[in-house]
């Protein structure tokens, strides 16, 4: 063997072993001081990935609950905030979270294989949202007779638009777009908006959307979850956290935030007008969010 290549063989031996003493130390670091920079974009910084447009969730202002929640982790975690900003639509996931841009998303349904998911942090539901006054504040569930011939709003291809068929509900219906590019459009937005006018009667939303236009209207209107649904697919959901497949102690420290911030975190929610349930569908209203869950 010549000296070159004598010398080239313990680079690369020096290399290999340097390397491993990398990985070590790295370990080392998971398992004694609980720091996750082997899963995380940046060691230093909370990445998330969110929405730009779309309250109540999140937008580029910092203006939703997910940017708030946001907040308390990152000061938690005593980290810096950053987002990657993304429509929240087909390829969502894809060109953020898995293209490890981004470390967390701040809101998803609990048992969606597209991410791993935390323990959920609230529970909520599809919800009609009418007027004060309108003789419809006290109907529960789209079987009522009184919800007969009443223009409905509801986002084409969601869970309740199939209770809704189930009960003849769909003839005077009035449907607004599912897929959206939420930096120019709001379904939600444009549905109360109908309400508001008079164009529909009734308008069936998401539980923290219609939670929060109902909140913002002047006067507010009145929030009714879809909990007592006897026919059609479930409506109530456990929403949590998501993380890529691989990133287990990440996803056992935000399950530990979770459950140690439970209280500020359903205060957020409920600033926001997020309608929360317990696991027997009963409202969760401020004196029961400030207790541990």
């Amino acid at each position: 063997m010549t000296r070159s290549e004598h010398r080239s063989v313990w680079v690369a031996l020096a290399a290999m072993v340097a390397l491993l003493a990398c990985r070590d130390i790295a370990r080392a670091q998971v398992n004694d001081s609980g720091d996750l920079s082997i899963e995380l974009v940046d060691p230093k910084v909370l990445r998330v990935c969110a929405d730009p447009r779309n309250l109540p969730f999140s937008n580029d202002k910092g203006e939703g609950f997910e940017n708030k929640l946001g907040e308390l982790l990152a000061e938690k975690l005593q980290k810096r905030l950053d987002y990657m900003y993304f429509p929240q639509a087909t390829g969502f996931v894809r060109m953020t979270l898995s293209a490890h841009r981004c470390d967390v998303i701040l809101g998803f349904p609990q048992g969606d294989e597209l991410v791993q998911g935390t323990n959920p942090y609230y529970r909520t539901a599809y919800a009609m949202v009418v007027k004060s006054g309108s003789g419809l504040e006290d109907v529960e569930t789209l079987e009522d007779a009184r919800l007969k011939g009443k223009h409905i709003g509801i986002v084409a291809g969601t869970p309740p638009a199939t209770n809704m068929a189930i009960n003849g509900l769909m003839t005077n219906a009035k449907p607004y777009p599912l897929m959206i590019d939420t930096r120019y459009d709001s379904s939600a937005a444009a549905m109360v908006d109908d309400l508001a006018k008079g164009a529909i009667d009734v308008a069936i939303l998401w539980g923290p959307m219609a939670g929060y236009y109902a909140k913002a209207s002047n006067p507010p209107l009145h929030v009714t979850p879809l909990v007592k649904e006897t026919t059609g697919p479930k409506l109530v959901y456990r929403i949590g956290m998501g993380v890529r497949g691989s990133d287990q102690n990440w996803k056992r420290q935000l399950n530990r935030l979770i459950q140690e911030n439970q209280p500020a975190i359903n205060k957020i929610l409920l600033d926001f007008g997020v309608p929360l349930l317990d696991e027997n569908n009963r409202p969760i209203g401020a004196e029961a969010a400030n207790k541990s869950q």
